[in-house]
């Protein structure tokens, strides 16, 4: 059988999404002869703004076989259970999008079913007491996952990170760098085509010329390889998700490190507050068509607790992906192969999922379309799933308070999300696959958090003893409490174990 391997990729772009690729494939490549090199130019300033996190952030950690503690300690990060949602469904009430699981399931049956049935026989659990990840966020607890337990609390749970991107890319830039990845310090000049259309070689204003056989662009929202000379085009969202600039600031610490991050609903968007070891990262995600770049700044500053660290920035984007992710020799990676506002931190987990699908699918120099195709569509599927899910808390919104918000009560649905919210309204089921980032319990939490509430429950439900149910939902939400409640504080934890040493 002949075999034609790729010999070389180059990694046009450093910032987060670049040493993550490198990173990864530094690992997944180890004994493959394959040279990995990046190409990092001084000129251009990374965005560095995305710095919280969901789960998969600790399989990218552990695929790389990087030291959880010793990261956090390089990125001045906490631990982050999930997301508190301030104001959403209406001034003044908030609600809790947690990771890990929600209760147990029985007999195959969602737990969300059995509490559902336990709430309308007019038992009384909140649906968050079963979350062993809202229970510890609620008492500012947290310890790492341990090996399997007996205690089915204990393996409930998991966490992601608020982290420094920029100290995130140093860290992953001397780590590759270790691992044998080539850094040239330089700014791309021109890109070289052969007759294929495909990306023969990148000439650097140092004078050096890059060839590779593969090249992954990650080189921003400007796209330089997939857009610039690619010309892939781009598949706008901004018809669904309206909001297209963000305002972001630092400022510091001013209370404590809270194990989650808050987003607030406002006039015409939504701010963010960040918790790390060193300072906070706030932002304001906003409307353009409802507010200017002075009232957002003003909004922001407003908001912030703790003194400024710098000049507010704005930061412009449009909502959307790429037509196609990897075409022909390139793959686009980060913020050059799209964006979704951070409602649900879901941009590095992008970069990782975008990267598993790559190495799952990696070519040879045949570069069958077959194996793009593939690609292409299992990538689409994830990023379409991350929009549905985010428009999910715009559309269920009750508030009416502003032009924006009105707007966002008879907004533009796809049909995908449509017919998701309407099975879910009739009888309390979610259809999910697997491999999808948001589980059945994160759908519900958001639709709980909004109160949409099922016209009724599975009816294979009724077979359930009444007294049963009840029973079994106050063991699970005192095993949850008595559980939680022996864990180490948030701000213990790392001071103990995983304090910042700032370089």
């Amino acid at each position: 059988m002949q075999k034609n391997p790729l010999s070389s990729i180059c990694i046009v772009g450093g910032g987060t999404a670049g040493w993550m690729a490198a990173s990864l494939l530094s690992s997944a490549l180890q004994g493959s002869n394959i040279k990995i090199t990046l190409i990092e130019s001084p000129d251009i300033a990374t965005i560095g703004v995305g710095e919280s996190t969901v789960p998969s952030i600790m399989d990218f950690l552990y695929t790389c076989q990087i030291n959880i503690r010793e990261f956090v300690e390089a990125t001045s990060a906490t631990f982050k259970l999930g997301i508190r949602f301030d104001d959403w469904l209406k001034p003044g009430e908030q609600f809790f999008h947690p990771f890990g699981r929600v209760g147990q399931d029985v007999n195959g049956f969602e737990f969300y079913q059995l509490w559902l049935k336990n709430v309308m026989d007019g038992k009384s659990t909140r649906w968050l007491d079963h979350s062993p990840c809202a229970i510890m966020a609620e008492n500012q607890r947290f310890m790492l996952r341990q090996p399997p337990q007996k205690n089915w609390v204990l393996n409930s749970y998991s966490h992601a990170l608020h982290l420094d991107a920029l100290l995130a890319a140093r860290y992953l830039r001397d780590f590759s760098q270790k691992r044998g990845i080539e850094r040239v310090e330089a700014t791309v000049n021109k890109v070289v085509m052969d007759e294929r259309q495909f990306i023969h070689s990148l000439e650097l204003d140092n004078g050096q010329t890059v060839a590779s056989d593969f090249f992954i662009d990650c080189t921003g929202f400007k796209g330089l390889l997939i857009e610039g000379a690619l010309n892939i085009g781009y598949e706008e969202w901004t018809h669904y998700l309206p909001c297209d600039r963000a305002v972001a600031v630092q400022t510091e610490n001013a209370s404590g490190l809270h194990p989650f991050t808050i987003a607030t609903a406002r006039e015409a968007g939504w701010t963010w507050k960040i918790p790390l070891q060193h300072r906070t990262g706030n932002g304001y995600v906003f409307s353009s068509q409802y507010c200017t770049d002075d009232q957002a700044i003003d909004t922001l500053c407003k908001a912030v607790t703790g003194k400024l660290l710098g000049e507010p920035r704005v930061i412009p984007f449009t909502t959307g992906r790429r037509n196609k992710i990897w075409h022909n020799n390139c793959l686009a990676l980060g913020l050059a192969s799209g964006f979704l506002e951070p409602l649900e931190s879901t941009a590095i987990h992008l970069v990782h999922k975008t990267l598993v699908h790559f190495i799952r699918h990696f070519p040879d120099r045949d570069f069958e379309s077959y194996t793009e195709q593939a690609f292409n569509q299992k990538i689409n599927i994830d990023y379409q799933e991350i929009r549905d899910f985010i428009i999910l808390h715009y559309c269920t919104s009750g508030r009416d308070d502003t032009e924006f918000w009105r707007w966002c009560q008879t907004m533009p649905v796809p049909d995908s999300l449509h017919e998701k919210i309407s099975l879910f309204r009739e009888r309390g089921q979610i259809e999910h696959v697997p491999g999808q980032l948001f589980t059945i319990d994160s759908w519900c939490s958001i639709l709980e958090g909004m109160k949409v509430r099922p016209k009724k429950y599975h009816p294979l439900i009724d077979a359930f003893n009444e007294q049963y149910l009840a029973a079994l939902m106050q063991e699970s939400s005192r095993n949850v409490r008595e559980t939680v409640i022996n864990m180490p504080r948030h701000d213990d934890f790392i001071r103990q174990h995983c304090a910042v040493k700032l370089r």
